[in-house]
């Protein structure tokens, strides 16, 4: 199973444009099963969303993870979910993140190809100190269900590789980094991806074709992940696209 993640800015490239359009053929082409997207909701009022949800479903193969608590947004705190038609969704969960600033994480159960993945879509802070106050609680959160093998994706707000794992150990792993940040010319992980026990990485990496560099100030990141045997976890079974 392949995850993604893409902070896409509100859809506004770095041609300061909206471009909703743009940002979805990039999401196309990663060929990801389920993509956990950042700022995919306008800041203000009703927060409504940047992405439409028709064009989502008319020109993608995905579908909208139910995590946005109206009908004008795609996600919550602009944490949003495209899971790849053919899966199926268990468990929504919503959770409020510590800090000065107001910030929450979101999570899904992806079913129907095989073995449950649990995926938590965050968008840290911009301060060190909340942003560790927000891993250790979402980790304090996850260490209380072991059910499900889970992936951790998102805009990590985080320059240091030091800082961004080590509030994660040892539950987690961090896949080695990928810089993602600016688009035009990147220098900083700022962008990663985690995984806990249970998982094996087959690869990972970052989209940086032209598209990619024009849609947004972030490029997106990948992982591939295969399921392993883990005694924390009786099912074996393996991680597959559906059929």
């Amino acid at each position: 199973m392949r995850v993604a993640s893409y902070n896409i800015r509100k859809a506004r490239g770095m041609d300061q444009k909206r471009s909703p359009e743009r940002i979805l053929e990039v999401v196309s082409r990663l060929g990801a099963d389920v993509v956990v997207l950042q700022e995919a909701d306008l800041r203000l009022g009703p927060r409504p969303t940047a992405l439409p949800r028709d064009l989502i479903e008319r020109e993608t193969d995905y579908h909208v993870a139910p995590l946005a608590e109206n009908d004008v947004s795609l996600g919550w705190h602009g944490n949003a979910m495209l899971v790849r038609k053919g899966y199926e969704l268990g468990e929504i969960g919503r959770y409020d993140l510590p800090g000065l600033e107001p910030r929450g994480a979101v999570s899904a159960l992806m079913t129907g190809g095989g073995e449950p993945l649990r995926i938590v879509g965050v968008h840290l802070g911009l301060l060190r100190p909340s942003r560790r106050l927000q891993l250790e609680m979402i980790r304090d959160v996850l260490d209380d269900d072991h059910t499900h093998r889970t992936v951790i994706a998102g805009d990590f707000n985080e320059w240091s590789a030091r800082h961004a794992h080590g509030p994660l150990e040892p539950s987690f792993h961090m896949v080695p980094e990928q810089r993602s940040f600016p688009a035009t010319y990147p220098v900083a992980a700022l962008d990663r991806i985690a995984h806990g026990p249970g998982l094996g990485l087959v690869d990972s990496g970052v989209e940086n074709g032209p598209e990619s560099r024009a849609a947004s100030d972030h490029l997106p990141i990948w992982a591939e992940f295969e399921a392993r045997p883990d005694e924390s976890h009786r099912a074996t079974a393996p991680l597959r696209r559906p059929s």
